[in-house]
């Protein structure tokens, strides 16, 4: 599975913040990932956490003010700075982000940041007057100048205990940040890639609904994974409870006309498409504006035909060239080959991914998939039973080799 996270080296600095226990769940995670992470605790940032709960939890030294002056002498900044491939300062102070603005250096986290060649991100964390003093704000725009990624911070109850914006974003939010800032090197690198997800939802009346058990969890792990090999990813997703992958940009629908009017508008300039939806195939023909009330009893609902996503985008893609690519999924529960053939043919995709939904290890509601790729050519790859996450990476590397196969 791709990590882009795996054996890299992270720098994590901390300041004094009562959010600095988001940032030892933040280095516990990066760790449990495979990254190698060192810290650096400011003089203000050990009252609130110890050096000691950060090498637990990472198994590597945490610096301090006193390793500036150490054994190793003034080369220690430039050493951390130096070797690491992604500096995180969370949370950030506006002190700090002051001291950094102005090219300040009078502490290790500060002086190791000006030796720092890689990128850097901050998640700040402070009282929302002091975030949207204007001081700090042009502070902020000083280092998004320089290209400094800026996390945060969102709205909610404050140290303070007022409530506003101010509060450092949960660790795995910013360690989503992180996979997205090391991934920027792979091969959909600036390519924009559309992904739908979930199911659509059509009315019958204000409360009840044609619905299908979709989760959304393929669609959700196929855009993580072309977050992954650098892609501009737009994640077109039906009513579903996830969370959106750091980076992809969400348009939330609920039924298939909305799906089918976002992809259109999704789609050009894209390299691909991936139908990953399970849009219904019918919905009601009129839909009740008020509730049905069981008393009065219903005798028939008449269904129609959903519009045809994947029709509309081969039309579209005569007209404007885009999607260079349409990648479809048949979820069936009989004849599935035969049945993923005909759609593949029908909609003239460049890939089918075949699943059957009957299985209990595979399909909807679960953890796990087993698919089928079949190509135009008549060729066709069986995938043994494999997690989503597995499955979307293998998918988006056949992704890959057909760009590059066609020189797209």
């Amino acid at each position: 599975m791709t990590n882009p996270i795996k054996d890299k080296r992270i720098l994590l600095g901390v300041t004094g913040s009562i959010a600095a226990y988001k940032a030892v769940e933040l280095a516990s995670r990066l760790t449990q990932a495979g990254a190698q992470v060192d810290t650096i605790l400011t003089q203000a940032a050990i009252q609130f956490v110890t050096p000691l709960t950060f090498q637990s939890v990472t198994g590597r030294r945490a610096y301090t003010e006193t390793d500036l002056w150490g054994t190793e002498g003034h080369v220690q900044h430039i050493n951390l700075g130096k070797r690491a491939d992604l500096f995180v300062i969370a949370p950030i102070s506006a002190n700090t982000i002051a001291k950094l603005a102005h090219g300040l250096a009078d502490n290790l986290l500060t002086v190791t940041a000006l030796a720092a060649t890689c990128r850097l991100l901050i998640a700040p964390a402070m009282d929302g007057g002091m975030f949207a003093h204007p001081a700090t704000q042009a502070n902020l725009e000083v280092l998004r100048q320089r290209g400094v990624s800026v996390i945060g911070p969102a709205e909610g109850h404050l140290a303070s205990g007022m409530s506003g914006k101010g509060r450092m974003v949960e660790a795995d939010e910013v360690a989503g940040f992180v996979r997205l800032a090391l991934s920027e090197a792979g091969c959909l690198a600036g390519r924009k890639l559309v992904v739908t997800a979930g199911g659509t939802q059509e009315p019958i009346d204000p409360v009840r609904m044609i619905a299908n058990r979709s989760s959304g969890k393929q669609g959700f792990a196929l855009a993580q994974a072309a977050l992954d090999l650098g892609a501009e990813v737009v994640l077109i997703s039906g009513p579903v409870q996830l969370a959106t992958p750091s980076g992809a940009q969400r348009v939330d629908v609920r039924t298939a006309q909305e799906m089918l009017e976002a992809v259109l508008a999704a789609v050009p300039g894209a390299v691909a498409l991936i139908m990953a939806a399970a849009v219904a195939d019918f919905r009601p023909l009129v839909a009740s504006a008020e509730k049905i009330k069981k008393d009065s009893g219903i005798s028939e609902i008449r269904l129609e035909n959903t519009p045809d996503i994947l029709k509309a985008v081969t039309e579209l893609k005569k007209k404007t060239g885009f999607p260079k690519l349409a990648i479809g999924f048949a979820a069936e529960s009989q004849q599935l080959l035969a049945n993923a053939l005909q759609k593949l043919h029908a909609k003239r995709l460049d890939l089918i991914a075949a699943n059957d939904i009957s299985s209990q290890e595979a399909g909807f509601g679960v953890d796990t998939n087993r698919v089928t790729l079949l190509y135009p050519d008549g060729e066709t790859e069986a995938l043994p039973l494999m997690s989503k996450e597995e499955v979307a990476d293998l998918l988006m590397g056949r992704v890959c080799q057909l760009i590059q196969k066609r020189q797209l």
